[in-house]
């Protein structure tokens, strides 16, 4: 297949940022024209997947075997036609994020790595699909076999056809004459006129809309079809509903409005860059869901926000993932752990669960665009959005900071990986500066010292010998507890902890509306309207500023073997308490401490200790980890 990437044994080019281009991306920007270099790698990289997965078919049977109607010899020839007399439609088809992921999957596929139940010779079939979209695109005639996925027979950004659905897999015969398609399957026949945009019987398109003015609209994929729309795994098609597609023809136009105004700079890398969004269903308030694949540019897949400025930072978020996977496609970050080494993981402020410095890299990427879009946002929302707004601004500056400090000199990081920290290091550190209304500020930092000590107590122990020493001690009677209890405790992640921000999340509630019912609603019980995951009476208490009654429930969940936030959660209630200083400290730093002491005591004695008590004695000494 013609392409700029040729394989190895030719003359080779490789594809090179200039340094303006990587200058902008190591400040965590990148215009369209940074963009477009960054797809014109893209692009050749995806001929070099389509030419390992040409190779590894021609080495394997098995697809044959399994069916041996895929048409497989048709499909490279019908697609080369196509890049050859039609090479914008084959163009349009090779760029769609899904084409991305698809080849990826079904290059793993072949090397032993499944990610759906699909037999092979659905998955390599998918190539001629791919094949007849291009050549109906490109008005050429043809005839192709294709295969149909639940009675779904896909043209990848052309629509489907839905044929009666006899077996999970099966084929259809496609023939295009004169921009005509007629699409024969399971005993139907769906004929497609060339407006492929138009709904008709038997024929689903895909859907588009058109964001911002004329003079310069952003055409965007309201993806429902593709199965490969969703990773890492494909899905089956979900449809909207006519009102769900307005709905989110209105968000995203809102937000395409607003990130034009907010983020210009990030408006025209997405408008080049940005190319399909697949809806998923709401989630729970300040909680939206959103994901990327770095074989999928271009592509987001989004919950319903809950408004305009959530769906803004979102699109944010997703597309600074989108920008720094094509830079990582031309050069990474980090080196592997050396041979026979265990990976290293971090605390990441926006997870549950320890990273991996990969992990970390892209999550410390993401939040600075994030971050960069409050900053911006703050000063000009709605009066009644501006606190929320400068809280978002004053959390994420906060936690992107510690995070790229925490790793900045790391071992592994690669020369580019280094430049990326410390160009968002040089960035950020100009935004620390900036001025935030105090009851935001203090109300971040609150909750950003939650969360890091939640995950501390639920991640973190102390060495055994280390608790046992302590439970002596405390039962002895020393006025200290051991210095061996200070040291640096292990890391045992546990994998079942979910909703460590919920202390974000109901900060978020009071600001945004600060005598709302959430104040009645927001502790979860089971599967209680208007709850917060993660968050019970206590917490809320904690949320309306009543650290007093925070403290007695605190207090009565830890004397009733409570989780283990409810020593944090004790913490943030003595904060206020000038002669608990002590206690809170401890428990706001190192929770994991009085956790295990706690566990050792009742189980020995089967008496708990005071808490405040406990967590005044453990704090008696430095215990610096």
């Amino acid at each position: 297949m013609a392409g700029e990437a040729t394989l190895p044994g030719s003359d080779l080019s490789f594809h090179r940022l200039t340094p303006a281009d990587v200058g902008a991306l190591v400040r965590g920007e990148g215009d369209d024209a940074v963009v477009e270099e960054l797809l014109s790698a893209e692009r050749s990289r995806r001929l070099l997947l389509l030419r390992a997965l040409d190779s590894g078919l021609a080495r394997s049977a098995l697809p044959r075997q399994e069916n041996p109607s895929a048409p497989y010899t048709e499909a490279w020839a019908l697609l080369e036609r196509a890049q050859r007399h039609a090479p914008k439609a084959f163009e349009d088809v090779l760029m769609s994020p899904n084409t991305g992921m698809w080849v990826s999957l079904a290059v793993r596929r072949l090397r032993g790595r499944s990610y759906e139940d699909a037999p092979l010779w659905v998955v390599a079939g998918h190539l001629a699909a791919l094949a007849a979209a291009a050549a109906a695109r490109g008005g050429l005639d043809f005839s192709i076999t294709i295969p149909v996925r639940q009675g779904k027979a896909l043209l990848p950004t052309l629509g489907c056809a839905v044929l009666p659905a006899t077996e999970p897999w099966s084929t259809a015969r496609i023939v295009g004459c004169e921009g005509r398609l007629r699409i024969t399957g399971s005993g139907s026949e769906v004929e497609v006129d060339p407006e492929w945009d138009r709904p008709g019987t038997g024929w689903l398109p895909v859907r588009r809309v058109i964001l911002g003015a004329p003079a310069a609209p952003k055409p965007l994929v309201l993806e429902e079809l593709d199965p490969y729309r969703t990773f890492p795994h494909p899905s089956e098609a979900s449809l909207l509903s006519h009102a769900e597609a307005e709905g989110w023809e209105s968000l995203l136009s809102g937000a395409w409005d607003m990130l034009l105004r907010d983020e210009p700079v990030s408006a025209r890398a997405m408008h080049r860059g940005l190319m399909s969004v697949t809806p998923t269903p709401a989630r729970e308030r300040f909680r939206p869901h959103s994901s990327t694949a770095g074989d999928a540019f271009g592509a987001v897949t989004v919950s319903r926000p809950d408004d305009v400025a959530q769906l803004a930072a979102t699109l944010v978020h997703e597309f600074q993932h989108t920008k720094l996977g094509g830079l990582m496609h031309l050069e990474p970050l980090s080196v592997p752990p050396a041979p026979g080494g265990r990976e290293e993981l971090f605390y990441a402020p926006w997870r549950d669960d320890p990273r991996p410095l990969g992990g970390l890299l892209q999550g410390i990427y993401a939040f600075f665009g994030v971050t960069r879009f409050w900053r911006a946002h703050r000063h000009v929302a709605d009066p009644a959005y501006a606190p929320l707004a400068h809280f978002e601004f004053a959390l994420w500056r906060t936690q992107v900071w510690s995070t790229l400090n925490l790793v900045r000199g790391h071992e592994r990081l690669t020369p580019l990986g280094r430049r990326v920290l410390e160009g968002l290091a040089e960035r950020l550190a100009e935004w620390m500066a900036d001025e935030v209304p105090a009851v935001q500020l203090d109300l971040a930092e609150e909750v950003a010292d939650d969360h890091r000590a939640r995950w501390r107590a639920y991640h973190l122990r102390p060495s055994a010998a280390a608790v046992e020493e302590a439970v002596r001690a405390w039962r002895r009677g020393d006025a200290l507890p051991p210095p061996a209890l200070a040291a640096e405790p292990n890391l045992a992640p546990d994998t079942e902890i979910r909703f460590l921000d919920s202390a974000a999340v109901l900060a978020r509630h009071r600001l945004s509306d600060p005598d709302g019912s959430w104040r009645h609603t927001a502790a979860r019980y089971e599967a209680d309207a208007g709850g917060v995951d993660g968050a019970g009476a206590a917490d809320v208490l904690l949320a309306c500023g009543d650290r007093e009654a925070a403290r007695t429930a605190f207090e009565r969940l830890l004397a009733e073997g409570a989780p283990a936030a409810a020593w944090v959660g004790l913490g943030r209630a003595l904060f206020e308490d000038a002669t608990q200083q002590t206690a809170s400290r401890l428990l706001l730093e190192f929770p994991e401490r009085a956790r295990a002491v706690q566990n050792a005591l009742q189980a020995e004695t089967g008496q708990p200790a005071d808490p405040v008590r406990l967590a005044a004695w453990l704090g008696s000494t430095t215990g610096k980890a």
